[in-house]
């Protein structure tokens, strides 16, 4: 039997999101072929592995998978026959598994860095690898490659932090001569639509941006697009599949977090998308080029802008570990592919073996 690591949390601003996911797959786990060991981050960066896993009632989410602190946890980055292994050095207790599963999203999570040291430990995972996980988290990176890739993108500016401190109205000034309201004010490298604001007024935009600029130090303006909101979810490593698409309708002045997990009546999803045959199978092909070009594995959520009148697209980002609540849209439309969701992370745990495999086979001597 495999044990599985469902690693949840993190030390990010999604760190609630990650709690609903995990509850959803760990009930969705194949008990006769998994042993899952519940291993939660909290929000200061502790690791800390459940005595059991416990799903709880939450205001906000419905159910999440509860998180307690027991005791100092240690991780053995090392290579240990390619399992994991973490130490409690409060009363010595070991606890080894052959398999992570990072049901876990956003900075610190989803950008590399978690990938590194799973990779350092030579322990399989599900998902990107260090690479493809910080480029897609990186928006502003993402558009860049994508751009290059004859992707079309919607047309942005990129503020730092530094520099809009000692000029804050000079960069507003160029943003407003360049782009058209409204606008959207988003941190560069968070998710769940977190510190996004819609401005429809030069007055509105510094403090749009000193908002983003709370959750990064590297903010993206956005121009808005009178669009349907079109989403494609991608399977794969070397062969990746697309899934069919879907339509999410928001009923919020945009698809804002709480009407992705707080307002039940947030929005409507529907799958598949309302599109015409042609522009939906043109969206699947091109979320398979926008996977290879910033070299996805594993899976990803892709989402796409549809604009009223012209039946342009935009690729409007990529989400290498989405979300996996009972109504995200990653799952839902592998379900409506085919693919239900327990059989879909059978998928993704045979695909982390796969990717574990190519990594390991690799000579480390000259």
């Amino acid at each position: 039997m495999i044990r599985i690591g469902l690693l949840y949390g993190g030390m990010s601003s999604e760190h609630d999101v990650s709690l609903c996911s995990a509850a959803s797959v760990y009930e969705a786990l194949d008990k006769d072929k998994y042993k899952v060991t519940a291993i939660g981050i909290n929000r200061d960066g502790r690791w800390h592995v459940q005595d059991h896993a416990e799903i709880v009632k939450d205001k906000d989410f419905g159910k999440i998978l509860n998180l307690k602190k027991t005791g100092k946890w240690l991780i053995n980055h090392f290579n240990d026959n390619h399992r994991l292994v973490i130490y409690n050095i409060d009363n010595g207790k070991k606890v080894e598994v052959d398999f992570i599963l990072p049901i876990i999203h956003g900075t610190n999570c989803e950008d590399g860095r978690l990938q590194g040291l799973l990779e350092l430990a030579s322990v399989p995972y599900a998902g990107a690898d260090v690479t493809g996980s910080a480029i897609a988290m990186d928006k502003d990176a993402a558009k860049r490659l994508l751009d290059h890739s004859g992707i079309r993108v919607v047309p942005w500016h990129t503020i730092i932090h530094d520099s809009f401190i000692n000029d804050p109205a000079a960069i507003i000034d160029k943003i407003v001569s360049d782009l058209s309201f409204p606008l959207f004010v988003k941190p560069n490298a968070a998710g769940s639509s977190i510190g996004i604001l819609k401005v429809k007024e030069k007055d509105k935009l510094k403090e749009a941006i000193e908002n983003a600029l709370l959750y990064d130090n590297k903010v993206l303006i956005e121009k808005g697009i009178d669009c349907f909101e079109i989403e494609c979810s991608v399977l794969g490593n070397n062969k990746p599949e697309s899934s069919i698409t879907g339509q999410i309708i928001p009923k919020h002045e945009f698809y804002s977090y709480e009407a992705k997990y707080i307002d039940p009546q947030g929005a409507e999803l529907k799958i598949p998308a309302d599109i015409d045959g042609s522009i939906a199978e043109s969206i699947r092909k091109t979320a398979l080029d926008a996977y290879s070009a910033l070299c996805c594995s594993g899976m990803a959520r892709i989402d796409f802008f549809l604009e009223k009148g012209s039946n342009k697209f935009y690729l409007n980002e990529i989400n290498t570990l989405p979300g996996f609540t009972s109504i995200s849209m990653y799952p839902k439309l592998w379900e409506h592919t085919g693919l239900p969701y327990s059989s879909l992370l059978d998928r993704l745990i045979e695909l982390g073996f796969e990717a574990h495999q190519n990594r390991i086979r690799l000579k480390t001597k000259p």
